[in-house]
């Protein structure tokens, strides 16, 4: 979240930039509700000082007096509560400032490509969908899913489930082996604090999976990233500088209502409410967040070249990235069916607006409290690469040839076919 002071400091700036997010923010209303509310301090200070004065006095006959203070106290107090809830809730709405060098546009049409990787395969027949493969083979049942949970849900089966499972263990193998992240297993579920530490809440609340609770006053949600409860891990701690960078991995089931793609993707796994990804987590000094940006998107990409799948990275605009980001990469990879790459792994440098969410601190070299720097990135997403598997290894008879990475993790078996 943004501190006023800083807005206070740089309003213009502040104007400009978050103009470029395309969002509507009344900053006119953040400054006069950030005046009244320092004005019903000092009124509160003053009085408070007033009280202490008569109180060491001791002088019985300002008694009445004393009291009368005290209840303007108390109306001065619940005035300046009311004035600051309103403020924090206008900034906890605000998305973070993007960097100079964001591409500046609306949406993702003005995204911008910084390169392309891997060799798109020719095929001497027309390739399936992962949804048409899935179903010749008997292994992706998304009838079955319907009636037991509800649309957007998939029964993966037989050596496709064990395929997602090897996808995983190999990326997790890979990030703790060869990329230094620490594997965590972490909770499921977070409450609504921890939600709004990663900039979930209050924003995205609709797109949110909440537990109902017997007490009403005890909120948690269902992760919709594991980024929500690894990232937080640090929160309200000060950290001694020896231990960053802290790289930390999870292999999570996620859970999002998608309740702004009504009518997208309706078809097969692409866009489900309960998919499993790889999530990659970095808590770094906050001056290198962006060179920590690039190592981390190096380790999500080098996952698709060890497993040979075509893709392309792009710089996401200030329009199409994420609330909490301040500079974003998508991934994505190539999809033959479509005729077409689709994200498979996001990967974002969110600066201190997160800490400052969850006060995250460190100490520096001067022994002075600073905000961390928080990234997160998908290591990849295990569902699409899984659907990006299915349709580039595909073969005319439909069997899939399982990548040479995977193979010690499935028994050293090298096709998929038709039992």
């Amino acid at each position: 979240m943004h501190n006023i002071k800083d807005i206070r400091k740089d309003i213009d700036n502040f104007k400009n930039t978050i103009k470029n997010r395309n969002v509507d923010v009344d900053f006119d209303q953040i400054l006069n509700l950030d005046e009244e509310n320092r004005k019903l301090i000092q009124e509160k200070e003053k009085l408070e000082m007033e009280k202490k004065s008569i109180s060491k006095s001791k002088d019985e006959t300002l008694f009445e007096k004393s009291k009368e203070i005290s209840n303007k106290i108390d109306d001065l107090s619940k005035n300046q509560k009311n004035v600051k809830d309103q403020l924090d809730q206008i900034l906890g709405n605000i998305p973070n400032l993007p960097l100079n060098d964001v591409p500046v546009g609306k949406d993702e049409n003005s995204n911008k490509e910084v390169v392309k990787s891997g060799e798109i395969k020719e095929m001497s027949f027309k390739p399936k969908s992962h949804y048409e493969i899935g179903e010749k083979l008997n292994m992706l049942d998304f009838d079955l899913a319907t009636k037991t949970t509800g649309s957007r849900f998939v029964f993966v089966k037989d050596k496709l489930a064990s395929l997602e499972r090897a996808i995983s263990n190999f990326m997790i193998d890979t990030h703790v082996n060869n990329n230094g992240y620490t594997e965590i297993s972490p909770p499921l579920m977070a409450t609504d604090n921890t939600m709004f530490g990663t900039g979930q809440l209050p924003k995205f609340e609709n797109d949110q999976f909440e537990i109902k609770f017997d007490d009403k006053n005890d909120r948690k949600f269902l992760i919709p990233t594991a980024e929500v409860i690894l990232t937080n891990m640090v929160k309200n701690q000060i950290l001694n500088l020896k231990s960053l960078p802290m790289r930390l991995v999870a292999s999570t089931p996620c859970f999002r209502k998608e309740a702004g793609s009504y009518g997208k993707d309706t078809k097969g796994m692409i866009r489900q409410h309960q998919f499993y990804k790889v999530e990659l987590v970095s808590i770094v000094e906050n001056n290198k967040c962006i060179e920590e940006l690039e190592r981390m998107t190096n380790c999500a990409t080098k996952i698709l070249d060890d497993l040979q799948l075509p893709y392309r990275k792009i710089i996401l605009s200030t329009g199409d990235m994420g609330f909490s980001a301040e500079k974003t990469y998508d991934i994505e990879v190539w999809l033959p069916s479509e005729n077409k790459y689709r994200e498979i792994s996001s990967c974002s440098s969110c600066g201190t607006f997160q800490a400052k969410r969850m006060k995250a601190r460190y100490k520096n070299n001067n022994n002075e409290n600073e905000f961390v720097g928080t990234l997160n990135g998908s290591g990849l997403a295990v569902g699409r690469t899984l659907i990006a598997i299915l349709e580039n290894y595909q073969t005319e008879d439909g069997s899939i040839t399982i990548p040479e990475k995977l193979r010690p993790y499935m028994n050293n078996m090298e096709k998929i076919g038709i039992n």
